[in-house]
């Protein structure tokens, strides 16, 4: 087992990761070590292929890739260590971290301090309930967004989008553009969960119906998804009889939310929010 020893230890490289890991090297950490799981710095910026990133940051208008490289360039600069295609297994209270990577194998690293910046995983089907068999064509927002902007991937043809967070709004413009039709975004809340822009730049501009205080009901389809039923909710989200209004497609997006990644979290005996399921800060 490779044995390591670091001042910081930050688990994940996405922006977040990457940040932490630049400010710590800044403050004067003379060892930091990123370790992230998949096989690239960036976290979900690298599918976010549109603009609007980095005004903040660095007083310009970049896509998501971009936004990433900076944050890459600069750690770069620096001697930060970077483990990718590390998967991390388990953090002790005394800040000892045990890992896999595919190329060292098993890793045991001590830590004068840990920062937890893995991210959030998108709610899935599960989660919701919906009635109805399991057809293909069913994916999360984000995983179609990596399909189509990362893999090449188109995953349908005729899509319906449950859900009006900015990357549902976003796949709607994206759908649109490789070709595809959707017909409908369906949003339980009165109002879209979006920023207005995008709801004016992604679905108005595309005359995308936007369908509030809505939701769906039952998945229609055996081997691929065929249609959905939708149908308008009351005050308590509950289908309203004779609402019902049956779409064809043969694609559903779920935009319906984040859960964070908490399970290293909780082994490290960080405090759980029962209410997002997030670390108590």
């Amino acid at each position: 087992m490779r044995q390591l020893q670091v001042d910081v230890a930050v688990i994940g490289g996405g922006p977040a990761g990457l940040a932490a890991a630049l400010a710590a090297r800044s403050e004067g950490a003379a060892k930091v070590l990123i370790l992230e799981r998949n096989t690239e710095l960036g976290g979900i910026l690298q599918q976010c292929i549109h603009h609007g990133f980095g005004l903040h940051r660095f007083k310009e208008e970049l896509t998501g890739p971009e936004y990433a490289q900076r944050f890459m360039d600069q750690a770069k600069e620096t001697d930060i260590e970077v483990l990718l295609e590390t998967m991390v297994l388990e953090i002790t209270d005394d800040r000892t971290i045990y890992a896999v990577n595919t190329k060292t194998g098993m890793l045991e690293i001590k830590a004068k301090a840990v920062v937890l910046a893995m991210g959030c995983r998108e709610r899935t089907r599960g989660a919701l309930r919906i009635p109805g068999g399991r057809p293909a064509g069913v994916y999360s927002a984000g995983t179609a967004q990596r399909y189509v902007n990362i893999d090449g991937y188109m995953p349908g043809k005729k899509a319906v989008i449950l859900g009006s967070g900015d990357i549902g709004l976003i796949m709607a413009r994206r759908f649109t553009l490789e070709g595809a039709k959707v017909e409908a975004v369906v949003e339980v809340m009165p109002y879209a969960a979006g920023l207005t822009r995008n709801v004016v730049q992604c679905l108005e501009d595309f005359d995308i119906p936007l369908y509030l205080e809505s939701t769906v009901i039952e998945i229609h389809g055996n081997k691929r998804i065929e249609a959905v039923t939708i149908a308008q909710v009351d005050e308590s989200w509950n289908p309203i009889p004779g609402t019902e209004r049956k779409i064809e497609c043969d694609t559903l997006l779920l935009s319906v939310g984040l859960v964070p990644e908490n399970e290293l979290s909780s082994q490290a005996g960080v405090a759980i929010d029962p209410i997002t399921n997030g670390p108590i800060v």
